[in-house]
């Protein structure tokens, strides 16, 4: 029955407007902060610690920001993933670096789609699976429920799911051999063995080797995406940017530091309540990484 209600209630959510769905977001996100200690104490911490803000003043009013804004990522989902693909699309006020696919094109390579968790990361995928057959790595959730939506919502143009394991590593291998395209959250904690200690705004964190693995194999162009959401519910613009890595050098330091650079355009829309200095289980932090991590 609980189901059901939930279900019911995601329906009846897409329905309404998007302006009206990021007003309620904001004050979702304040209801979400309140409730959970562990939630609001990660928010504060990351986001302090990632020094953004000069001063006291500044660190409040980016962090009042960033609680509007992560209820807003939250509520605006039922809208995207239920809402006509079309509509969704029209979304999209404005859509930078197009010529970056387009000379990855003419190389006749595959593109790898980077896309951290800032602004609506979902429509991102969207928007890009009408241009190009586009796989993307797809954790189920725990709510099956949820899931069914997640599916239909986001298997929408172009887009083929790979699920986190195996053998979604090799579709996505065989979609870059066929010149397409692939997406991945270069700033989601990976698994044990898959991925190596990086700092990200001067904090060790464990970071994905997959990323290098495949680009060495494929040599496809690498692009950051993201996503910046405009107020009162306006809609969206999406930046591309390349992303020129040396394979030689250690691919997780490099990217983190353009994720540093990303989400310093846009620091309140970066999913900081996300536990991304967790060490996952089986994976031990280097010592004097250890020590950094206990200083800080």
């Amino acid at each position: 029955m609980k189901f059901i209600l939930l279900k019911t209630a995601f329906r009846l959510l897409s329905l309404l407007p998007l302006r009206l769905l990021h007003g309620m977001g904001s004050g979702l996100g304040w209801l979400i902060y309140w409730a959970s200690a562990q939630y609001s104490a990660r928010t504060r911490e990351n986001l302090r610690m990632a020094g953004l803000a000069s001063n006291e003043v500044e660190y409040r009013e980016l962090l009042h920001a960033t609680i509007a804004e992560t209820g807003k990522s939250f509520m605006e989902l039922s809208w995207l993933w239920l809402r006509p693909y079309a509509e969704v699309l029209g979304k999209v006020h404005e859509f930078t670096g197009q010529a970056h696919i387009t000379s990855a094109q003419q190389r006749g390579k595959g593109i790898i789609f980077l896309t951290p968790h800032l602004g609506c990361f979902e429509i991102c995928a969207l928007y890009l699976a009408q241009l190009k057959p586009l796989t993307v790595m797809y954790r189920p959730p725990k709510l099956l429920w949820l899931d069914e939506f997640m599916k239909r919502g986001r298997e929408r143009g172009q887009i083929t799911l790979a699920k986190t394991d195996v053998s979604g590593v090799r579709l996505m291998v065989k979609a870059l051999k066929r010149g397409e395209a692939i997406g991945l959250l270069p700033d989601q904690a990976p698994g044990a063995g898959e991925g190596e200690w990086a700092d990200f705004f001067g904090r060790p964190a464990y970071t994905m080797t997959l990323l290098g693995r495949l680009a060495e194999r494929s040599d496809a162009a690498v692009l950051m995406v993201y996503s910046r959401r405009l107020p009162q519910g306006q809609g969206y613009v999406i930046n591309i940017e390349p992303l020129l890595l040396d394979l030689a050098a250690s691919v997780p330091r490099q990217v983190n530091a353009a994720l540093e650079q990303t989400i310093r355009t846009s620091p309140s829309q970066y999913l900081w309540s996300y536990n991304r200095y967790k060490t996952p289980q089986g994976v031990h932090m280097p010592a004097q990484d250890s020590a950094r991590q206990d200083q800080a």
